[in-house]
């Protein structure tokens, strides 16, 4: 077994969940040996090329990636490795949001306008993989790069945006991806949407988290309205425009928002699982053309968070 690969306990945890057969009704080829060429890759950001020959072909670690991530495969992973840990009560549900921008390699660039063959039975590549994470497929108009893609050029560069809920351990809950120029507030809703852990037993899937942290960029009204609407919770600070506005308007400004700092400070959560998904090289730095490749990559990253937290 290599640095990074999947120890035998990690194993155990998926090997019940992996698909039984191969597209053709044939025999996968090892899907240990195979995953593990694709955490090396994710790891370490080498060329597909590049990777080891203990991995095997380098096209059949590729193809088995791109299709895992068109198909919902690595999301399928992860929802089955959070509904465990809520069964087990392993899950903080005071969650905390917030994005990260990702700068884009130079050949991340040049994808086909044409939507992609999708390599597996199903939907067209674009429609929603599954709840865990999805990628902005609209078309909006202004804005550089390109916005099917999830590229955008922003302060940063030619940049992807990651919008991302983590709970209280350190892990994400869910993602959501945007090209770099989007704003974080509009993407709250959104991504909040995407909360979604089935139960162990009956029951419905949990999607509404105890509390919400957020900072400044998130404290819109709208914002306010829809946590509200949903009984969430929530600890957003106000800008100072904002308390300006309200108290110019005298009584007609309404009450202030509640505030409580002590609980705001475990908004570093959010921050520190940042850290833990761009400790991925292929996370930090994009390169894939396509967003649905680029979306599993960052859905297999926080698949190995969770195994290993």
């Amino acid at each position: 077994m290599g640095r990074g690969d999947l120890t035998n306990a990690e194993w155990d945890r998926l090997e019940s969940f992996l698909p039984p057969g191969g597209a053709r009704g044939g025999r996968w080829s090892d899907h240990r040996r195979v995953i593990n060429g694709v955490l090396y890759r994710v790891r370490t950001g080498v060329q597909w090329r590049d990777l080891p020959e203990r991995f095997g072909p380098w096209e059949t670690v590729y193809k088995r990636h791109r299709r895992w991530s068109a198909d919902g495969t690595w999301q399928m992973l992860l929802s089955r490795i959070q509904v465990a840990e809520d069964a087990e009560g392993g899950i903080d549900w005071d969650v905390s949001v917030d994005s990260t921008a990702v700068r884009a390699h130079q050949h991340a660039a040049g994808a086909r306008k044409a939507p992609p063959r999708r390599p597996s039975k199903g939907g067209q590549v674009g429609d929603e993989p599954g709840r865990s994470g999805t990628a902005e497929t609209d078309h909006p108009p202004g804005g550089g790069g390109q916005v099917g893609e999830c590229l955008g050029r922003s302060r940063g560069g030619f940049t992807t945006k990651i919008h991302l809920v983590a709970e209280g351990r350190c892990r994400p809950l869910a993602f959501v991806l945007t090209p770099g120029h989007y704003g974080d507030g509009p993407q709250l809703e959104r991504v909040l949407e995407q909360v979604l852990v089935p139960r162990a037993g009956v029951g419905r899937p949990r999607t509404r988290p105890d509390h919400v942290l957020a900072d400044k960029a998130y404290t819109s009204r709208k914002n306010r309205r829809y946590l509200r609407r949903r009984g969430i919770r929530h600890t957003i600070p106000e800008r100072l425009d904002q308390q300006r506005h309200r108290k110019n308007q005298g009584s007609r400004g309404g009450r202030p928002t509640g505030f409580d700092s002590e609980l705001y400070k475990k908004r570093n959560t959010v921050e520190r699982t940042i850290n833990r998904l761009k400790g991925f090289r292929a996370v930090a730095t994009r390169y894939e053309k396509r967003a649905y490749i680029y979306l599993g990559t960052v859905t297999l990253a926080a698949l190995m968070i969770w195994l290993r937290t």
